[in-house]
C-alpha cells in the first residue's frame, strides 16, 4: 500500500501542468509500478482519498490528467511512478454537451467535469452498457478511459437526436458529423 506522501509527491508533480489542460503524454512514460493508493474514484463521480471525499476540483483535475487505463485497472501515472488505484465505474463524467458546426457539418462536443473537451467522432465514440443493472450511456475520452454521460447531459442529448421505435425497444439517434449513433434503449 502507498502512503500519504506519495499523494503529496504526485500532487508537488502535477503542480506544473495546474494552469494547462493539456494531457501529458502519458502512453510514453513506463514507470516502475509503485503499489496502491488508498483512492477511489466513486461511481457518482467523487474521488475519495483513505476514506475522505476529495473537495479541491482543482485537484481531482490535476489527478484526472494522469488517469491510465490498462485492462481492467487503472493508475495514477508519472514518469517516474505507477499508482494503482480504484474505480467504481467510469473515472470520468461528462457535464456538458454542445451542438456545434465545422465546416458547414453539425458535431457534438462532449465536456468532462475535468474539462476534456472532444468531438463525438470515430475516435470518441458514444454507446450504452451496463451498470449495476441499470443501462446508461458512456463515451471514450482517451486512454481507454470512459466517461459516463450525466443524466442531464443525456437530456440535452434527447434534444439534439431523434428518439426511434425499433423491434426490440426505443432507440437515440445522435448525428456527429458523418456518424450517426444509434443508443438502444433495452437491453
Amino acid at each position: 500500500m502507498v502512503d500519504s506522501a506519495n499523494f503529496e509527491n504526485i500532487a508537488s508533480y502535477l503542480q506544473q501542468f495546474a494552469h494547462d489542460r493539456t494531457i501529458p503524454p502519458l502512453e510514453k512514460w513506463n514507470p516502475d509500478y509503485c503499489g496502491e493508493m488508498d483512492l477511489v474514484i466513486k461511481a457518482n463521480g467523487e474521488w475519495w482519498h483513505e476514506g475522505r471525499p476529495i473537495r479541491r476540483q482543482k485537484m481531482v483535475d490535476l489527478f484526472a490528467k494522469i488517469l491510465w487505463r490498462e485492462g481492467d485497472e487503472f493508475f495514477l501515472k508519472t514518469p517516474v511512478e505507477k499508482i494503482k488505484i480504484q474505480v467504481e465505474d467510469a473515472p470520468l463524467l461528462i457535464s456538458a454537451v454542445d451542438q456545434i458546426e465545422v465546416d458547414g457539418k453539425q458535431y457534438l462536443q462532449m465536456t468532462t467535469q475535468n474539462q476534456d473537451v472532444f468531438i463525438l467522432d470515430a475516435d470518441h465514440p458514444i454507446y450504452m452498457r451496463a451498470f449495476n443493472g441499470e443501462l446508461r450511456p458512456y463515451v471514450k475520452v482517451r486512454y481507454e478511459l470512459e466517461a459516463l454521460v450525466q443524466r442531464n447531459v443525456f437530456y440535452h442529448l434527447v434534444n439534439y437526436g431523434e428518439l426511434s421505435e425499433m423491434s426490440d425497444g426505443t432507440c437515440l439517434k445522435l448525428r456527429s458529423g458523418d456518424i450517426e449513433y444509434v443508443l438502444g434503449m433495452s437491453e
